[in-house]
């Protein structure tokens, strides 16, 4: 995967396969720590210890599709690769998270991406789903939860295409503010 969003939107449709109906996102740079942190959460079904301990391995997929599963694999591998690391936490019945944590600076650390498209993808493709999103840079911090955009629209739906376009140019400007791209 060429950057960070697309590992995010890649945990992500996994908390959907997983029955997630909640998922948050959060990102979090700390420039004088030289951290860049992404922990992605759910209250999907969660996986057992074992799962828990496999999900690494790129052998191991619980999808009966395709016997390989590299997206785990890989962002640990990039975390790593960049001085940081990966970990689960799963429990059975309360959900997921994984957290992968990056130095800031390192030269082998993905950009984050487009995030304003990601996150609107997901919105829209799945509008059942409350999708939080929140993105802090040196104590500035941006927040986007589905929740607060559903009342404020009043019933039109998150897939409307106009509703899409007004929140992915308002991620990206509020990243752009907290100077996060």
């Amino acid at each position: 995967m060429k950057d960070l969003a697309l590992h995010i939107m890649d945990i992500a449709q996994n908390s959907i396969t997983a029955g997630a109906k909640t998922i948050r996102v959060e990102v979090e740079e700390d420039t004088a720590a030289n951290v860049f942190l992404i922990r992605v959460e759910d209250d999907g079904c969660g996986m057992s210890p074992r799962e828990v301990e496999k999900a690494t391995d790129p052998y191991y997929t619980s999808r009966t599709t395709r016997k390989v599963g590299l997206g785990i694999p890989l962002f640990r591998q990039h975390a790593e690769q960049a001085g940081g690391y990966l970990q689960i936490r799963s429990s059975r019945g309360k959900g997921t998270a994984v957290e992968a944590m990056f130095r800031h600076d390192h030269i082998d650390r993905q950009e984050l991406g487009d995030m304003g498209g990601v996150v609107t993808l997901l919105m829209g493709g799945n509008p059942e789903i409350r999708f939080c999103y929140r993105h802090v840079r040196d104590k500035k911090e941006f927040l986007i939860d589905t929740r607060e955009i559903g009342e404020a629209i009043e019933g039109v739906p998150l897939s409307e295409p106009g509703v899409i376009r007004y929140v992915r140019e308002m991620i990206r400007e509020q990243l752009k503010e907290i100077q996060a791209i």
